[in-house]
């Protein structure tokens, strides 16, 4: 009800969890420039991004809220009907809405997103990535999934193949789809291109490193050094091994005749979307 007032998202540089539970391995789904992007795109005028570390970790909701009201003026502070803050969890709703008396500022509880009767939460992306079910997590995320990251040179086997690629260079942290191929879309600078996308071991060629190798259609120029975003829009096939490289090709052939019929279909290419 206040008016000109600014709107403002906390966020983490790292999950929580790797500070408070580092055994468990929680693989991000939106790097830190993206999430900063998104949330631009929605309008909200600052992010504050906050380093998650020990000295934080160890902070009462008292003082957490204490440092909200000082630095950014908080005037209203909106959350998650399952959100908490500070040390053990101790700020939860009746802890804040008192806070929000004796220190002036309102509370007021969002409840979750829901989507075919499930509630919208990274957890539920997570599982959807997890399966490979793109078109869930597209429908969770409002958005395609998508990864970022630098061109690099790889062994050169796709070129030698008559498919030149190009290895994405992904955060180890970044949460990945399982193995396999996949239709993209690829945002280089110079426009947008439909792409078929193999991540994984490459196990033809008795590969060990986890690479994410994207084969970009329609596309003569020098890949190697340039920013990239992969949006994934479909899952083709798992992962296989082929008995010798002719195999191989002429699997790729196939997969680039699915990738173009599944990305030609409703997808105008050539335009970046909005974002």
């Amino acid at each position: 009800g206040e008016q000109n007032l600014l709107t403002g998202v906390v966020t983490f540089r790292q999950h929580p969890q790797e500070v408070l539970s580092p055994q468990i391995r929680l693989p991000f789904l939106t790097d830190l420039s993206q999430r900063t992007r998104l949330l631009k795109d929605e309008g909200i005028d600052i992010v504050v991004v906050l380093s998650f570390g020990d000295e934080l970790a160890r902070l009462g909701a008292h003082e957490f809220v204490t440092l909200l009201k000082k630095h950014l003026r908080m005037r209203g502070l909106l959350i998650g009907p399952d959100f908490a803050l500070g040390k053990n969890r101790e700020g939860d709703i009746s802890t804040l809405r008192t806070l929000g008396q004796e220190m002036n500022f309102s509370l007021s509880v969002i409840p979750p997103v829901m989507i075919n009767g499930e509630v919208v939460s990274s957890t539920a992306i997570r599982r959807g990535l997890a399966q490979g079910d793109m078109g869930k997590v597209h429908n969770l995320l409002g958005h395609y999934f998508s990864l970022h990251g630098h061109t690099i040179t790889g062994a050169g086997r796709g070129r030698g193949l008559g498919f030149p690629t190009a290895n994405l260079e992904v955060d180890p942290k970044q949460a990945l789809p399982p193995d396999g191929v996949y239709a993209t879309l690829a945002y280089l600078d110079n426009g947008t291109y439909q792409s078929v996308t193999n991540i994984g071991k490459r196990p033809t060629f008795g590969g060990g490193e986890h690479l994410v190798e994207v084969y970009i259609l329609d596309y003569q120029s020098d890949l190697y050094g340039q920013e990239l975003q992969l949006d994934i829009i479909e899952r083709l096939r798992n992962e296989k091994q082929f008995a010798n490289p002719e195999e191989l090709k002429e699997q790729i052939t196939k997969d680039i005749a699915q990738g173009r019929a599944i990305l030609g279909s409703g997808r105008e290419v050539g335009v970046c979307p909005e974002r």
